[in-house]
């Protein structure tokens, strides 16, 4: 696929937060991983508000595991309170993802370099990416690493269809969509032999507004520094 990348993303622990288990300070993580965080590890790779990362699909390497852990998170107000996590345990994946150039951003035209993005966007992820990785929570720290999708022995290998109920896509934002408010897309994937084909942001028609937003605004001035650093890093 056109400005594709393929990777593996690996590491001791994963939380991709259902939101139904925040109301009471209790967290539990989804089997598998969301689009959204997905996006977040690319975007970590290698982001630009000129590209739109699409994420086509993710196979699931090790078995699903979960481990509950006693955490004291702090409070806002200061202090500490008592609250029970539940992390997936050593988690590896494979994904595959490409880029397109952002159609709501028209001011940033001049950025549309394809060559040079996707010629960035291989670098930063062999040296294991431009910013932090972790795997949907600050603390689930992770690694990723070029890699073939499809290659090597998954543990859900011809298991069948497994259907995961409605999990959270994504999130739409304004600079994204060209709608002035942000937004939860819903869906229903089922993982195939261990592999779950995401459909495109366009394509969720369950979508709830969260709140009003406005889009960030860029232009030559204000990136320039980060452009100037990208140049001198080909």
């Amino acid at each position: 696929m056109r400005n594709s990348i393929q990777f593996e993303v690996y590491g001791n622990y994963a939380l991709f937060t259902d939101p139904l288990t925040k109301m009471g300070g209790e967290k539990l993580s989804y089997q598998v991983p969301t689009y959204q965080a997905l996006k977040g590890i690319v975007e970590s790779i290698y982001w630009k508000p000129t590209l739109l990362m699409i994420i086509d699909a993710v196979r699931v390497m090790n078995p699903i595991r979960m481990e509950s852990k006693g955490i004291r998170p702090l409070n806002y107000g200061g202090g500490n309170t008592l609250a029970h996590y539940t992390y997936l345990r050593d988690v590896r994946y494979q994904v595959q993802a490409h880029f397109i150039f952002n159609p709501h951003r028209p001011d940033l035209a001049y950025d549309r370099n394809e060559h040079k993005h996707h010629n960035i966007l291989k670098r930063s992820l062999k040296a294991g990416g431009r910013r932090d990785i972790f795997l949907g929570a600050r603390e689930c720290q992770a690694y990723v690493e070029p890699c073939v999708f499809g290659e090597g022995k998954g543990f859900y290998d011809n298991y069948g269809d497994i259907h995961l109920g409605t999990m959270v896509h994504g999130i739409n934002y304004p600079d994204e969509t060209g709608r002035d408010k942000m937004e939860v897309r819903l869906w229903n994937p089922v993982m195939k032999n261990g592999v779950i084909t995401f459909i495109r942001p366009d394509e969720c028609d369950n979508i709830r507004p969260l709140k009003e937003m406005k889009a960030k605004s860029f232009d030559e001035i204000t990136t320039a520094d980060q452009l100037s650093r990208e140049i001198g890093g080909e």
